[in-house]
């Protein structure tokens, strides 16, 4: 990607010492801080699950670009602060949700730009891993682990960001379920209400029937046609099947067609499907460090999806019923530049 790694941090001396072998120019250390006095232009956050929002606020203050690679905030307060945090900083805060760059998720958002929905009333997302149980138990089953000591609901940004995205609209309100109430902490189902009107349905957790595109199935209604993507093996699953019914037509016929994402490359090379997404939000994070680019998912789009998890948690709570999710002074359409 043409970007120099120069500090590295992690607790575990062994991922430490692999480091070094790939990268032996870099500084090494066990303790995040450290990394404040390296000068750095921009750092990736790739620490737990639950725990960016110290170190983005961290960072910000001293000028320092951030990447978040996973929630934005696991609470209320802690997504005001960081969008206080990033409005006050001369660096910029990106979200690294690569879901909402997917192959699939780029062509439904054409077919939105170029009007072809017409008013969107039904989205659907799926991030659905078809594991054994004994390995569900054993990433959820640790408490010591950030997978067993997050909310049901947690892990709900690879479905809830691509929506807000393709949608143009921020949550309002939520309401989860558990998939099975044998056993209520594998799958959950949340209902979001969109300011727009429309209605989100998101699917998430440990289900048999894992989508081939990356973990990732999106599907739009709308009052005019639906796209989804192809539930098909292998790079089948990055495509998009698209039907608009006859009387939405100029020649009176339904017109339904398979959409084949472009391919994507790097360098002259050709970029595998499951890590387009990844490069261009790469490229996107450099030009907002080197460029003075706005960034391609900014902080309140972020802190939005991280709490629609919130709201569900507290959903789950009481009984599944509707909880708000609160106004922090959402502004503009959350959409990806």
């Amino acid at each position: 990607m043409g970007m120099d790694v120069v500090a590295i941090c992690d607790r575990d001396p062994e991922r430490l010492a692999l480091a070094k072998k790939e990268i032996p120019e870099a500084v090494l250390t066990e303790r995040w801080p450290d990394l404040l006095k390296q000068g750095l232009d921009g750092v990736v956050l790739a620490n737990d699950f639950d725990a960016h929002a110290p170190l983005a606020l961290a960072f910000l203050a001293e000028g320092v670009h951030v990447l978040s690679e996973a929630a934005a905030c696991s609470s209320y307060q802690e997504g005001r602060q960081l969008i206080e945090a990033v409005e006050s900083s001369s660096a910029t805060y990106s979200f690294a949700e690569n879901y909402v760059l997917h192959p699939h998720v780029r062509l439904i958002r054409e077919a939105v730009d170029a009007a072809e929905f017409g008013r969107i009333s039904l989205i659907e997302a799926d991030y659905l891993h078809g594991m054994s149980p004994k390995a569900v138990a054993a990433l959820i089953g640790d408490p010591a682990h950030w997978r067993g000591r997050i909310a049901a609901t947690a892990y709900c940004t690879h479905t809830v960001s691509p929506i807000l995205a393709v949608a143009d609209a921020w949550p309002v309100e939520v309401a989860a379920f558990p998939v099975d109430e044998a056993d209520p902490r594998a799958a959950v189902v949340m209902n979001i209400r969109l300011s727009t009107g429309a209605l989100a349905v998101t699917r998430h957790g440990f289900l048999q029937g894992e989508p081939d595109s990356h973990w990732s199935w999106v599907s739009v209604r709308g009052t005019r046609a639906l796209a989804e993507s192809v539930r098909g093996p292998g790079e089948q699953a990055w495509s998009v099947r698209f039907r608009a019914e006859e009387w939405t037509t100029p020649e009176g016929t339904v017109r339904e067609e398979i959409r084949v994402p472009p391919a994507l490359t790097l360098n002259g090379e050709p970029v595998q499907r499951n890590a387009e997404g990844t490069v261009l939000l790469l490229q996107a994070f450099q030009a907002a460090v080197e460029e003075e680019a706005p960034p391609l998912i900014p902080v309140r789009p972020a802190v939005a999806a991280s709490l629609v998890g919130v709201a569900g948690a507290e959903s789950l709570r009481n009984g599944s019923r509707p909880v708000p999710v609160p106004d922090l002074g959402w502004c503009g359409p959350p959409r990806a530049s």
